[in-house]
């Protein structure tokens, strides 16, 4: 038993940090009351947390490369721990918020070792059960954090869903010190901290001005300057990844049309399947008015599913190509959103349900293999990069997503009000951020807007599905260890 204690170290901190991605969305509206935000603030305490894992986690490897990953990882659960506390106890939005940006960072510190300590600690079969334990952890963390937030938040306070942090990391700090062994730094890795940088500020400055284009429109000065960082700073990313020795990302992967296919894929899966959850927690609440442990049980269906067909599918990974678990995954994926675009201002929580099941089947059969996919569509010596690349493309999809899908459901609400309200901007950004009065046109409107975002969420879906089936080819070596140096949590 002694020998499984690293493991219940690493899958303690990974559990934390994917559990804190979800976790937050039944608590939006009570974090709303309490803090009196804006709807632009509840986008920005899910957004900053993704963005700052997307940006981070590829320079995390390479610090735990240079530093030692225990190390690395420890300084993470920390630094998670401290940023956990000051969200627990923020007494406005933007503490809230900067304290999820910096909860964020020690997430990356986090994800980007769990992988690795795992590959370098155990080896033949016992790896097998590691990594078959660390991908179920994963599973049951995605599925579990609605509903754990809902507990938290209707029995103690939202306050509790950070808070709970505290004690979970003292234990896998503990546990990670005594247990794990100590990796000996590589020699000759350095941080890329101008591609980081750049990268960093390209997709905070376009998430940014998403978000703002849904109060000002596209055409107001902050949008287009928002926009305008966005692209320089891309150049600047591109230019400095190209003539970098060590580069964060190395460019010349994008060559190969399955590895570019499989970012898009994932990027685009977390757009449409987990992106659109924080707007129907706000509909299930504010306008169902359902409590938040009711409004994480309406969603489980997503999540359960998904672990039942990932569970099933596992037998048919090695036989069938990952073009099509992963391409019909994402197709089904779109047609559960599409499917849940059914409402109307009668409707209840039964009638996202259908969809959430179909959409959760495309979860549970194309997330297991994106990994290994990405992984096996590089070089053997960029399989850890791989990996780190795919995980910053999910994660920053899930950002552009929220600030997307905010953007439209604000947008059709407003269209839905005009002729009908005084003032119908103002009360389309009460509505979607769930302060507005409780008015049949109000709830018709919320039920017209979410129907949009959906339709958006099915669009995103379907098109990385035909992405994926079309370009995506079997990789002539498929079964392959991985890189002990560069692994990073898939």
């Amino acid at each position: 038993m002694r020998k499984w204690w690293p493991l219940v170290a690493v899958c303690l901190g990974a559990f934390m940090l994917l559990v804190d991605v979800t976790i937050v969305t039944v608590a939006l509206p009570g974090m709303a009351r309490s803090l009196r935000t804006s709807f632009a603030g509840l986008q920005w305490v899910l957004d900053i947390y993704a963005l700052s894992l997307a940006a981070l986690l590829l320079g995390a490897g390479a610090l735990g490369d240079l530093f030692g990953r225990r190390r690395v990882y420890v300084a993470g659960l920390v630094l998670f721990a401290a940023a956990s506390l000051a969200c627990g106890l923020a007494p406005n939005a933007g503490v809230l918020i900067a304290a999820r940006g910096v909860q964020g960072v020690g997430g990356a510190a986090m994800f980007t070792t769990t992988l690795a300590l795992i590959n370098s600690t155990y080896h033949g079969k016992d790896r097998g059960v590691a990594f078959g334990v660390w991908g179920a952890v994963n599973g049951v963390a995605a599925a579990g954090g609605p509903v754990i937030g809902g507990l938290l938040t209707e029995h103690v306070s939202w306050r509790a869903i950070f808070l709970v942090n505290l004690p979970v990391t003292a234990v896998a700090v503990a546990l990670t010190l005594a247990c794990v062994t100590t990796s000996r730094p590589a020699g000759g890795t350095r941080p890329d901290v101008a591609g980081t940088c750049a990268f960093t500020v390209c997709a905070g400055a376009l998430t940014y001005g998403l978000i703002r284009a849904g109060d000002d429109g596209f055409g107001a000065a902050v949008p287009l300057g928002m926009f305008a960082l966005a692209a320089v700073a891309l150049v600047v990313f591109v230019l400095v990844e190209r003539r970098v020795r060590q580069p964060l990302l190395d460019l010349g992967l994008f060559r190969s049309a399955s590895f570019t296919a499989l970012m898009l894929g994932g990027m685009l899966l977390m757009a449409s399947a987990f992106a659109c959850l924080a707007f129907t927690s706000v509909w299930l609440q504010t306008v169902l008015g359902l409590g938040p442990v009711d409004a994480g049980l309406a969603v489980l269906p997503l999540a359960a599913t998904s672990f039942v067909a990932s569970a099933a599918s596992a037998r048919l990974s090695h036989r069938v190509s990952p073009r099509l678990t992963i391409g019909i995954g994402l197709l089904l994926i779109g047609i559960g959103s599409g499917l849940q675009g059914v409402l109307d201002a009668g409707s209840t929580w039964t009638a996202i349900m259908p969809g959430l099941v179909v959409g959760g089947v495309g979860v549970g059969i194309s997330i297991p293999n994106l990994a290994s996919a990405s992984m096996a569509a590089a070089p053997h010596e960029r399989g850890g990069m791989a990996g780190g690349a795919l995980n910053t493309f999910r994660q920053l999809g899930y950002a552009l997503g929220i600030a997307v899908l905010g953007v439209v459901l604000r947008a059709r609400i407003e269209h839905v009000l005009t002729g009908h309200v005084p003032d119908p901007h103002a009360l389309a950004g009460a509505a979607s951020g769930g302060r507005a009065p409780h008015l049949p046109i109000v709830r018709s409107a919320v039920a017209s807007g979410l129907n949009a975002v959906y339709a958006v969420s099915a669009c995103l879906g379907i098109v990385g599905g035909i992405l994926v089936l079309a370009l995506v080819r079997r990789p002539r070596e498929t079964a392959r260890p991985l890189p002990e140096q560069e692994t990073v949590a898939a």
